[in-house]
C-alpha cells in the first residue's frame, strides 16, 4: 500500500513495535496485519530495526504503510527509505528531517504538544501531527488544539493510551491513536500480542 491516507481512514490505530526483535518480526507483522492493522511502526531504537522495516515491508508493503519511529536525524531518513519506509515518525519537530523526509517521499509524522508546535510542523510540510506524549497531552487539551488546528488537520495521540482511555481521545478530536505497551513488548507472547491486537481493533469498531 503506498498511499497514507487509505491505511488511516481504513484503521487509525498505528502499531508502535519498540523493542522488535528482527528474528520475530514476520510472525508478529502477520498477526497484525490479519487483526485489521494497517500502519506499522518501528521505532529506530529497536534492535536490528531497519532490517525488521525491510523484512516487514516486503511481506506487507501492498497492503499496510511500514516505516520507523523515532527518526531524528537525515541519514536515518535515507536508511528508513532505502529500507522500505513509508513513514518517518519522530518525538520531536526538526525542520531537516522533515525536509528529508518529505522530499524521499516519506509521510512525515512530527511529534508537537502545543498549537504553536502544531502550527511549525504544518508550515515545515507535516501531514499528520503526533500528540506526544499523550500523559501531558489529555483529552482537554486535544479538544483545545482540535478548535484552532485547519481543517482536515490528522492528528494520533501516542503515549499511555489503552483501550481503558482510547475512546476519550477519539471523542476529544484526535484521528488516530499510537499503540505501544498496550500492544506489543518484546517479553508478549504471541498469542498475547494476538488477544491485544484483536481487542483493541473491536474496540475501535465499537466505536464506529
Amino acid at each position: 500500500m503506498n498511499n497514507f491516507e487509505s491505511a488511516f481512514s481504513e484503521m487509525p490505530l498505528v502499531a508502535i513495535l519498540r523493542g522488535l526483535h528482527i528474528e520475530n518480526a514476520i510472525e508478529v507483522s502477520d498477526i497484525l496485519i490479519e487483526a485489521g492493522f494497517r500502519i506499522i511502526e518501528v521505532p529506530l531504537n529497536s534492535p536490528d530495526a531497519l532490517s525488521s522495516i525491510s523484512l516487514i515491508s516486503k511481506r506487507h508493503g501492498h497492503s499496510a504503510i511500514i516505516g520507523a519511529g523515532t527518526v531524528l536525524t537525515e541519514d536515518e531518513v535515507d536508511a528508513v527509505a532505502l529500507a522500505g519506509g513509508q513513514i518517518a515518525v519522530a518525538p520531536n519537530i526538526n525542520s531537516k528531517v522533515g525536509t528529508a523526509a518529505i522530499s524521499r517521499g516519506l509521510t512525515w509524522c512530527p511529534g508537537i504538544m502545543s498549537p504553536t508546535e502544531a502550527f511549525l510542523a504544518l508550515d515545515l510540510g507535516a501531514k499528520i501531527l503526533k500528540l506526544f506524549p499523550a500523559e501531558l497531552v489529555p483529552p482537554g487539551a486535544v479538544s483545545a488544539m482540535r478548535a484552532v488546528l485547519p481543517t482536515g488537520t490528522k492528528t494520533v495521540a501516542v503515549g499511555g493510551i489503552s483501550k481503558e482511555n482510547m475512546l476519550e481521545y477519539f471523542s476529544a478530536g484526535a484521528n488516530g491513536i499510537g499503540l505501544g505497551s498496550s500492544l506489543f513488548k518484546p517479553s508478549y507472547k504471541l498469542n498475547e500480542i494476538r488477544q491485544r491486537a484483536e481487542e483493541l481493533i473491536r474496540v475501535k469498531k465499537d466505536m464506529e
